[in-house]
């Protein structure tokens, strides 16, 4: 009996001595990192965001709304977005002196989530749907939403009002004006269509593709450049340089300052361009019309390359959830609209687009109904591989030194090739 009662003490002692060993537990049944508690030692005192150069004005404010809000201050500064803010993202991000969040044009996004800047956003559903679909899809790769869109660009039609009283309804009403008007140096329609930028508007349109979409996932082996519609597109675009209804002079690198120097003398009737032209055109003196671009006679629309802005966690931020409840604050409705009030950005929120503020800005109008059949350029790392053999491709197009289907096979080729030699696992 003794010795019964005597291992019964032992095993009550060992018992004792493990519940001691075991995490200290609160009365309330929660530990010490859990609800609300946690929330509160995880607040940090401040978020650091990089705005685009010359675009930070407008946070004074809402920045100020969301630290009376939330109690948490934003510091921001400027850094160019095109360029400069990934490379300075590259180095100061694992150095620990790199910002919460950032803004990156969404054709960087593969680029940059595959070397580990960015963090992929939890956001809900009611978010996600206050912004196009498109525009939340430039901000996925992967699978994965890597952002919530700031702005969105894509080329539109502008003319010259006192020379053009109305647009054209059709492409094909465009291109039978242009041939009565583009004659003495004077041109009825100019567009870079020697750059894939602008050119996709055309080849798009006509059923070309650059990677196949499966379900917004894009195949970088099902290119897709050299299909019917894609030579049907590039025969198209063929005829305007054929034809002379583009001058020689708007091929190449000088190409752009051609054009606009065409238009603002008076010698374009109209132009393809984006929103950047909208003020040195009106700083010219010429008092522009601005519209979507006209369809083509059965109703497809030009399916133009669209850029989306977006805003991004840094991987390397210790306060994702806090910067990323401060991304969903300064792009819901009230402060998207104030963003584009300050900076003339057109955002992708879906309620602002008969927003008064957008509806009676000729240009924003424009830019947000052709979003509307834009697609988002390919944010997927391959895409780097597509520019140049396009370019090639469409020059020697617009030149006469290649017919548009070899052109275009040749070019689709070089895609599969570099992406071969460059991308694969």
């Amino acid at each position: 009996m003794k010795k019964a009662l005597s291992m019964l003490l032992m095993v009550v002692l060992v018992l004792g001595v493990l519940a001691a060993c075991g995490p200290e537990r609160k009365q309330t049944g929660g530990t010490e990192t859990g609800g609300k508690k946690e929330e509160e030692t995880s607040k940090p005192e401040k978020l650091v965001v990089w705005e685009d150069k010359d675009k930070s004005k407008w946070l004074e404010k809402v920045a100020a709304d969301f630290e009376a809000k939330e109690g948490v201050k934003i510091e921001f500064k400027e850094v160019e977005m095109a360029t400069k803010m990934r490379d300075q993202l590259r180095l100061d991000g694992p150095a620990g002196t790199g910002p919460d969040i950032v803004t990156l044009p969404h054709d960087q996004i593969g680029q940059v989530a595959t070397e580990g800047l960015i963090t992929p956003l939890e956001v809900s559903d009611s978010v996600k749907g206050t912004f196009s679909e498109s525009s939340i899809a430039a901000q996925t790769f992967d699978g994965k939403l890597y952002g919530l869109p700031k702005s969105a660009e894509t080329p539109v039609f502008i003319y010259n009002k006192a020379l053009m009283t109305e647009v054209p309804g059709t492409m094909e009403e465009l291109y039978d004006f242009s041939k009565e008007n583009s004659k003495g140096g004077k041109f009825g329609f100019l567009a870079l269509w020697d750059n894939y930028y602008f050119a996709h508007a055309v080849i798009g349109g006509n059923g070309g593709y650059v990677f196949k979409d499966n379900n917004g996932t894009l195949d970088p082996k099902d290119v897709g450049l050299a299909n019917d519609g894609a030579i049907k597109g590039a025969e198209y675009i063929s005829k305007w340089y054929s034809e002379k209804l583009f001058p020689a002079g708007i091929v190449g690198e000088s190409g752009g300052s051609a054009m606009d120097g065409l238009f603002q003398d008076g010698n374009a009737y109209s132009v393809m361009s984006g929103p950047w032209a909208f003020g040195p055109y009106r700083d010219a003196g010429i008092d522009i019309g601005i519209a979507p671009l006209p369809k083509f006679a059965d109703g497809t629309p030009m399916t133009t390359f669209m850029g989306v802005k977006g805003w991004h966690v840094s991987a390397h931020s210790k306060n994702k959830e806090w910067a990323t409840k401060f991304l969903e604050f300064i792009t819901n409705d009230e402060n998207a609209k104030y963003r584009f009030e300050q900076t003339a950005e057109v955002p992708t929120n879906v309620a602002l687009v008969e927003d008064e503020a957008i509806k009676n800005d000729p240009g924003a109008q424009a830019v947000a109904l052709q979003t509307q059949v834009a697609i988002p350029m390919p944010n997927i790392p391959e895409m780097a591989e597509v520019w140049k053999p396009m370019a090639d491709a469409l020059q020697t197009i617009a030149t006469g030194k290649n017919k548009p289907d070899a052109a275009m096979k040749s070019a689709v080729e070089q895609i599969n090739a570099n992406i071969e030699a460059n991308h694969s696992k």
